[in-house]
């Protein structure tokens, strides 16, 4: 894929550099990342060193100040060899440091994001519960008597992660979810474990229990569900491109395979029927782009993009789910074993269908902000 049109010439250079650093760096060692459960630490500092870890950071607070279309683009061409490192550096850059970003006072931003934005440290979220996942407002983790109580799972970076967004109940907002942040080393936050996934095996992912947890308040007291829902939006444009960029690379392993395997005396790619899948596919995957990019650019423009953001996350892990899929249906019996990528990536595609608002909720979004009150 050459240069994208209408995107700027520094977005189309960050999207390069981004390839060549997947290519060259990422995508030789993928396999046994993925087998050993392996965090891809080396690769993440790397990424600092870069100053991709603060992409879309402004230059003000020690990042690149390229905006969030150059940050998506770099998820993307990270996700089409290795899924795993993308969701650790779309949720460091979403909705692990857009939270400080957006709320956060002078003086947090000042002291806290160039770390973050500099590769000195990876941030994220900590939201989910046993029995609070898109529901929101069932959390009990609670901040009470200045300190965190509490347990979450599945926060992505939970292991390794120096500053954490928390939302829990808070006792001085009548009940009423707020944001907070810890800082790591912090006395009472304990990792209680690293649960074994699907897939994105080399991505951590950690259940955390705070036990009087010193934190401080992020933004307004009750402002939780608001901080929450607002870096969502960025966060699931994040997943839209993690999404976009595994169907890519499931296309290019199809495309690769159908001109080199031989049948009936001739390369499959002579055939209709494998013709015709790689045609869906090379569709899918560019409509999955399109979308994801505007959805990036009126986040950048300052514009509404919630409903964009969820219908670029709907539709782009549909096309990961099923096109990595047809990936391994092009490649045949050689697609579902374990020493080509396809398999790897027909795992880590499902995910996207369920974090960051399952799809069955970006479907909510969406029909209700077209709907409005007849939808409720």
């Amino acid at each position: 894929m050459g240069l994208i049109p209408g995107l700027s010439d520094e977005q189309n250079e960050t999207r390069l550099l981004a390839k060549r650093f997947a290519d060259e760096q990422v995508a030789p060692g993928a396999a046994q990342r993925d087998r050993q459960r392996e965090f891809p630490k080396a690769l993440v500092d790397q990424l600092g060193q870069l100053g991709l870890l603060g992409i879309c950071v402004p230059s003000s607070l020690g990042g690149a100040g390229a905006g969030f279309t150059s940050a998506a683009l770099v998820i993307e061409e990270l996700s089409r060899v290795e899924a795993s490192l993308a969701v650790t550096v779309s949720v460091h850059l979403s909705v692990g440091t857009q939270p400080i970003l957006q709320f956060g006072s002078e003086e947090q931003q000042q002291r806290l994001i160039p770390p973050l934005a500099q590769g000195h440290g990876l941030a994220a979220i900590a939201l989910t519960e046993s029995h609070a996942g898109s529901d929101l407002g069932a959390i009990r983790t609670e901040f009470r008597d200045g300190r965190l109580h509490g347990n979450k799972q599945w926060v992505t970076n939970g292991s390794f992660a120096k500053t954490i967004v928390v939302i829990a109940r808070d006792s001085e907002a009548d009940g009423k979810p707020s944001a907070f942040i810890v800082e790591r080393p912090a006395s009472g936050l304990e990792l209680v474990g690293t649960p074994e996934k699907m897939g994105l095996h080399a991505s951590n992912t950690a259940d955390l229990s705070f036990d009087g947890v010193e934190c401080e308040r992020l933004g307004e007291p009750g402002q939780g569900m608001r901080i929450a829902l607002g870096v969502m939006d960025g966060g699931r444009i994040g997943i839209a491109a993690q999404a976009t960029g595994l169907a890519q690379g499931a296309l290019d392993l199809a495309i690769d395979w159908a001109k080199e395997r031989e049948a009936f005396g001739a390369p499959i790619a002579k055939l209709g029927q494998i013709q015709a899948k790689i045609a869906e596919m090379s569709t899918d995957v560019e409509a999955a782009r399109a979308l994801y990019l505007r959805a990036a650019m009126l986040k950048d423009l300052g514009e509404p993009h919630t409903v964009e953001g969820a219908q670029a996350k709907l539709f782009a892990s549909r096309v990961a789910r099923f096109q990595t899929g047809e990936a391994i249906q092009v490649m045949g019996g050689a697609g579902y074993m374990t020493d080509l990528p396809a398999e790897r990536y027909y795992r880590d595609a499902k995910i996207t269908e369920i974090y960051e608002g399952t799809s069955e909720v970006q479907r909510l979004v969406i029909a209700r902000a077209l709907l409005g009150e007849a939808a409720r």
